[in-house]
């Protein structure tokens, strides 16, 4: 049960991220009524203290605040027709996903006509951040909304930062995502580096981490590429595919060259393309393991 000083909030995408705000907001003694399309994940919630609403619409009827973390500007789109036909007075959507500035404005519009509020507010960090609450917040939209909300950030985030006007949320979103895009594979090419120059992974791993080289994305992805298992995905490359297009276009829109961006992308679509989509994003270092005909000892653990 939610102590006196806590309320019910709503989460509508159950996945990696919606997932580990809803059991941390349940660990803090929130309550939680959630929704997502997949039924095992609306079972796995639901084990974990999550009070599982039949959809968005009776998520709406149920919390004041709603977090939506969602796959895809059309689930986005289907979510905020449901909370607008909920037929319930003012609530406050906060949009953690990461879409384009479209999506994001035209949903914020919907709500909007319909006597609601939209945040744009994007995280960084991956999905085993989000399980310690190690990410970080990039809110826009609604400062009063913001500071209101800063008590309900804290049980899933280590901070929270208002950027004003709605839309900077996301662009500080593509700012960040385009750097880990780049040193995730400049992570994994100095790894396949390493071990084609006979190093042992784990080395490679500790020595990088121990000196002047050393990134939070190298220290997050780089045992997964030492242990050369990547199915316990905490940001799965079919998903990442979609920030990476997000990205890519609004770079062009605004006209700013990405070089490194670009090469990194066609890594991350050949990662893809080899059957790798279900996989973290640090999936990469097999890629280019593969491209320099690298082969790990018998004894290495498979993907």
């Amino acid at each position: 049960m939610a102590s006196a000083n806590k309320g019910v909030v709503g989460i509508v995408g159950l996945g990696i991220m919606g997932g580990a705000f809803a059991q941390n907001l349940v660990a803090a003694g929130w309550r939680v009524a959630g929704y997502d399309i997949a039924a095992a994940r609306r079972r796995a919630m639901a084990r974990a203290g999550v009070e599982i609403a039949a959809d968005a619409g009776e998520v709406a009827r149920q919390a004041r605040d709603i977090i939506t973390s969602l796959p895809n500007p059309d689930a986005l789109a289907s979510t905020v027709a449901a909370i607008a036909k909920a037929g319930v007075s003012r609530r406050v959507a906060i949009e953690m996903s990461t879409f384009t500035l479209e999506d994001k404005a035209g949903a914020e519009a919907a709500l909007r006509q319909a006597g609601h509020v939209l945040l744009d507010c994007p995280v960084s960090g991956t999905g085993a951040q989000a399980k310690t609450r190690d990410l970080v917040v990039y809110a826009s939209g609604g400062s009063a909304e913001i500071k209101r909300l800063r008590p309900m950030f804290a049980t899933f985030t280590r901070a929270v930062h208002d950027l004003g006007g709605f839309g900077n949320g996301s662009r500080m979103k593509y700012v960040a995502n385009l750097l880990v895009a780049i040193n995730n594979v400049a992570s994994a090419e100095a790894m396949v580096l390493g071990m084609k120059a006979g190093l042992p992974p784990q080395l490679v791993c500790d020595l990088v981490k121990a000196g002047a080289a050393n990134s939070r994305v190298f220290e997050l992805r780089a045992p997964m590429m030492v242990k050369n298992s990547y199915r316990d995905a905490t940001m799965k490359i079919s998903v990442w595919q979609k920030d990476m297009d997000v990205i890519g276009r609004y770079a062009r829109k605004i006209r700013v060259p990405t070089p490194m961006f670009d090469a990194s992308k066609a890594i991350y679509k050949k990662a893809l393309a080899s059957g790798h989509g279900a996989e973290d994003t640090a999936a990469v270092c097999a890629v280019l393991e593969a491209m320099a005909g690298v082969k790990r000892g018998a004894s290495k653990k498979k993907r």
